[in-house]
């Protein structure tokens, strides 16, 4: 078997609400998803999520390789990046052709990629994640009364602008899950996008810690400072996590040996061998690992196989326009299928018929930094009304 080319769409993820979080909004709740598919020569084709950037210069990399020689193919590609390197987008492209040949793999062995990978339970654990920061009280109760009648007992909301706004949402959400759980205590997880200095995270979350219970608390600082993040960690009760934005195991090997995290964290955009190996990582210092994303599809897959994982981010219950996935939620988890490969099905009629609702590329959202991030000495109004639909700061 061979790889003989690919094809790149981009289809839209209408969550029919605003998403976003401290650093901005989709107000429309309309978000780009690329989408890579890598052709053989034997009819298989399989489905990365994921950038477009730099692919045809790595795509050079693997053409006319064996699409099964995953991992050797993965480090190939980073090899070709090497002078200019392989972060950001370019780490995205990466993972998207490399979860891409993971769904060829499995293809060709007739099996799902959970059961190839050594998994033995296709049951994943997963926390609700709404990105619910615009949403007024009556919508966020509604959007998590959702995912309790689906069983979930965590939830992770989104916030860092207000103290007090982020205690009631937490209070929310905690009766919300409370009740459904039929009194059992829910765990809680609060994340701020980087949005905090040091000093900022002890405090905000000290004072929570007053009158709630955090499980973890997400990217208090920004991503590369591992020892920030341990005085964070040495100042708060609740445990630390991150590493969702950081792009290859190098970055996450500081935060490990510094004791800068106690949940380490990936994106489903960053492929599924990335995932393993720092799933390893995490593993040789007794760390729990949480996959991160809208349609993680890959990374639960890879969930099933590794000793050390906790939970996965469960988003929005619907995948973009024109996929569909083998998997269903329930009891608290995904429950995975067992078609063979990832279970990515895409409908390109269906892709290029929702292409109308594409947001520019140039558009605001959650991906911009505000310019005030980290630098607020007042509390933060949520609101809609911003430049380039972004929150107000």
């Amino acid at each position: 078997m061979r790889i003989t080319g690919y094809r790149t769409l981009t289809t839209v993820h209408d969550w029919g609400r605003p998403v976003g979080d401290a650093n901005g909004v989709y107000a429309d709740g309309l978000v780009r998803v690329p989408i890579v598919v890598v052709e053989t020569d034997e009819g298989i084709t399989g489905v990365g999520l994921g950038p477009h950037v730099e692919i045809e210069s790595l795509f050079g990399t693997i053409e006319g390789e064996d699409p099964r020689s995953v991992t050797a193919l993965y480090d190939k590609m980073l090899r070709r990046t090497f002078k200019a390197g392989h972060a950001g987008t370019v780490f995205g492209t990466i993972g998207a052709l490399d979860t891409a040949l993971w769904d060829i793999k499995a293809q060709a062995a007739g099996e799902p990629l959970w059961r190839l990978l050594g998994g033995r339970d296709r049951r994943v654990p997963a926390y609700a994640s709404g990105l619910d920061i615009a949403l007024d009280d009556e919508e966020f109760v509604a959007v998590y009364q959702a995912y309790a009648d689906l069983g979930l007992r965590a939830a992770k909301i989104k916030g860092g602008l207000d103290v007090e706004h982020d205690r009631h949402r937490l209070t929310l959400v905690r009766d919300v899950l409370g009740k459904a759980c039929r009194g059992a205590r829910p765990s809680l997880m609060l994340d701020v996008n980087e949005t905090w200095t040091r000093k900022q995270a002890v405090r905000h979350v000290s004072e929570l810690e007053r009158t709630l219970d955090l499980t973890w608390i997400e990217e208090p600082v920004r991503r590369w400072d591992a020892e920030g993040h341990a005085v964070v960690g040495r100042g708060v009760r609740a445990s630390v996590a991150t590493g969702e934005n950081l792009t290859g195991l190098e970055q996450h090997r500081p935060l490990i040996t510094a004791g800068a995290v106690d949940i380490v964290q990936t994106a489903a955009v960053w492929g599924i061998t990335h995932f393993l190996r720092v799933a390893t990582l995490a593993h040789a210092h007794d760390l729990p690992v949480s996959p991160i994303g809208t349609t993680p599809i890959g990374l639960l897959h890879a969930a099933t196989s590794v000793p050390n994982h906790l939970v996965s981010e469960l988003q929005d219950l619907r995948p973009p326009l024109g996929v569909s996935v083998d998997l269903h939620v329930e009891d608290g988890a995904y429950v995975l299928g067992g078609t063979p490969g990832l279970g990515v099905r895409i409908d390109e009629k269906a892709i290029a018929a929702s292409n109308h609702l594409l947001p520019h590329p140039t558009y605001g959202g959650s991906h911009i930094r505000p310019e005030r991030a980290g630098h607020r000495l007042h509390p933060v109004a949520v609101g809609h009304e911003t430049e380039n639909a972004v929150l107000k700061v």
